[in-house]
């Protein structure tokens, strides 16, 4: 059995929501800050989509493809969504992504501002306050998963839908 931090039935939740979105309009997903990658292992063997985890911790389980490297938006154009399901460090490279490929985020702790201390709410309003003065199209949405981390954005970058 694998174990998780948090609620394990996340990832189903989180990879259905992407396959209901965004159907076959993308391909190509980078799981940033995955861990083991289960929710890439869903997406691939489920949704037919070719995801793979971009973690510098390199702790994928056996037959998840993955990046052994930090994620940067210099790679995001590379993929067709880029996810962030509590991407803990990587926080504001994901967000910053969605000036360039859509976005869903989940955050999970402050690693927005290190200069303040931010809540769940605070933390999505700095994300929304980002996404507008960019011109980034978002929608808030609340998964159906037992936590209190289960609240995120999808964004699209100026230009896509």
């Amino acid at each position: 059995m694998i174990r998780f931090h948090g609620a394990s039935e996340r990832f189903e939740v989180v990879a259905d929501f992407v396959y209901q979105r965004f159907a076959n309009s993308i391909k190509y997903i980078a799981d940033v800050a995955g861990g083991q990658g289960m929710l890439t292992r869903i997406l691939n063997k489920k949704y037919n989509y070719e995801a793979e985890v971009v973690d510098p911790r390199g702790w994928t389980l056996k037959g998840v493809p993955n990046r052994p490297e930090e994620f940067s938006p210099k790679i995001a154009d590379y993929y067709d969504l880029i996810v962030g399901l509590h991407p803990d460090e990587a926080t504001r490279a994901v967000v910053e992504s969605a000036l360039i490929k859509p976005v869903l985020i989940i955050p999970c702790c402050n690693f927005w501002d290190k200069s303040q201390k931010l809540g769940r709410e605070a933390m999505l309003s700095e994300f929304i306050k980002y996404f507008d003065e960019h011109n980034v199209k978002w929608e808030k949405i609340v998964f159906d998963f037992k936590s209190s981390k289960n609240v995120g954005l999808v964004s699209f970058p100026k230009g896509v839908k």
